[in-house]
């Protein structure tokens, strides 16, 4: 695991998430479904990228199939424990390790079979998400939408998807294979999250 970056020690979001990740968090390390789903559907050769990974499950079952995968993270503490659970699955090898800003880091591009965001929403970083996909990869994601702050109020409007995003956001040359609205928990309120998943051509 990779020291704190210097320039993230004072920065908000490390701080936010190195405190849930901290102090008794266990991690569950499953697998995210819409990962799930993407990893099972043909991919080109090459990595997957996990993008505001936290502690991943998804990135551990990627690399549970022979592929490597780049996990990136703000919370040097959730970058911790995914790598000791890969050790401990004799996985580390496929597993590199990213501590960043999201909004300052960009993916190589054209790099990736699979890229993978969930939780998270950020237009800046899904444009360079999509710029990091390879052709014939796919691009997954999931976030939050507008019906999400009902529950929670205080969520900045800039975090929540709008009508249509993200797949009107994608540029051309990318077919949208699913994109729906669903709730945050089987009991959430309706379309509090949305996912996508579309294929590079």
């Amino acid at each position: 695991m990779p020291p704190a970056q210097a320039r993230l020690l004072d920065h908000p979001d490390r701080l936010r998430w190195n405190s849930r990740y901290g102090g008794g968090f266990v991690a569950s390390f499953t697998a995210h479904p819409l990962a799930v789903r993407a990893l099972s559907l043909p991919l080109p050769a090459g990595p997957v990228l996990d993008l505001a990974s936290g502690p991943s499950g998804s990135a551990l079952a990627t690399a549970a199939t022979g592929r490597a995968v780049t996990a990136v993270d703000c919370s040097d503490v959730a970058l911790g424990l995914l790598a000791d659970e890969a050790a401990r699955r004799g996985l580390a090898e496929l597993i590199t390790l990213v501590h960043a800003d999201l909004a300052a880091w960009r993916p190589e591009p054209g790099r990736y079979a699979l890229v993978l965001g969930t939780g998270y929403w950020d237009r800046a970083v899904f444009a360079g998400a999509v710029a990091g996909v390879a052709a014939g990869g796919l691009l997954a994601w999931e976030a939050f939408t507008a019906a999400a702050r009902r529950a929670r109020p205080g969520m900045p409007a800039a975090w929540c998807l709008e009508a249509g995003e993200p797949a009107t956001l994608l540029p051309p040359g990318f077919e949208v294979l699913d994109q729906r609205d669903q709730p945050e928990s089987p009991d959430g309120d309706a379309g509090a999250k949305r996912i996508m998943l579309a294929r590079a051509r």
